[in-house]
């Protein structure tokens, strides 16, 4: 039995200005209303949240919730600033370019701000786990967060996700082998077992292709970063991969991959 109170999302807009970041910051929360044990739910980060609403992610996760195919999550869209490119990316290691130069001030700013706001606001200081999903650069930026801190998140989702972020220009004797950031740090990391990856590719994300091998490089870096991550010793069950043939670089698309990562991850079993 399907109730108007089963499918209902509660969206608040939190705003406030980041001591850390210096601006002001938004934080969408999309909080399901029907939820009786509030510590059971997983809290879902979302980068690039101001795109939320163009899917229309509401509609999404109450689709959901009315066929009950997937269990409660607290999803927090958190809004780019105007310097996208500076905060989001690797906090370790800025890019060829220098892009990604504030992405450990937005690590902090998730730890030390939005997850602190998030448990004293609904009053749960803990959940049962924490994952956290971006589109393109934002994918990326989720990427990096999840892998370097496996105690707090246990799932990335991958939008689109810019790993093809470099530490050497193309002219300057780049190789996929030597200068990708984030695949990089998988090869050199240690394994967190438990955690889990959705990564998400369109076969119209782009058209470079780098190596002329017949692929772009958008779906190259995903294969590649699988790889790297089985290397690691993550079995095909950690992973998701999904690639929407006529998927584009846009928000389109990843409405559409959206409900899969939410079911892969979270499906209700009947």
């Amino acid at each position: 039995m399907h109730t108007e109170q089963q499918q209902s999302i509660l969206l608040e807009e939190n705003k406030w200005r980041s001591e850390i970041l210096d601006r002001d910051v938004q934080v969408d929360v999309y909080l399901p209303t029907h939820v009786k044990h509030p510590e059971k739910m997983t809290l879902l980060l979302i980068n690039d949240g101001q795109d939320l609403p163009k899917m229309p992610f509401q509609k999404i996760l109450n689709e959901l919730y009315y066929y009950e195919e997937v269990e409660p999550i607290l999803c927090a869209g958190i809004h780019c600033g105007p310097q996208r490119k500076m905060e989001y990316g690797v906090a370790a290691q800025t890019d060829y370019l220098g892009r990604g130069a504030k992405a450990a001030d937005y690590t902090s700013f998730i730890f030390e701000e939005v997850l602190p706001f998030i448990r004293k606001k609904y009053h749960i200081p803990h959940f049962k786990e924490k994952a956290f999903a971006g589109f393109s650069l934002g994918g990326l930026m989720a990427m990096d967060i999840v892998w370097n801190h496996p105690e707090e998140f246990s799932v990335a989702g991958l939008f689109s996700p810019s790993l093809w972020w470099r530490q050497k220009a193309y002219e300057d004797g780049y190789t996929d082998e030597a200068d990708r950031i984030m695949h990089n740090q998988v090869k050199a990391g240690s394994a967190s077992l438990w955690q889990k990856f959705f990564i998400q590719t369109g076969s119209l994300d782009e058209k470079k292709d780098r190596n002329n091998n017949g692929i772009i490089d958008s779906i190259d870096d995903a294969m590649d970063l699988i790889a790297a991550l089985k290397a690691k010793g993550f079995k095909d069950q950690a992973i998701k991969y999904l690639q929407l043939e006529d998927g584009s670089h846009d928000v389109p698309t990843w409405a559409k991959a959206f409900p899969s990562f939410l079911k892969w991850g979270w499906g209700q079993k009947h």
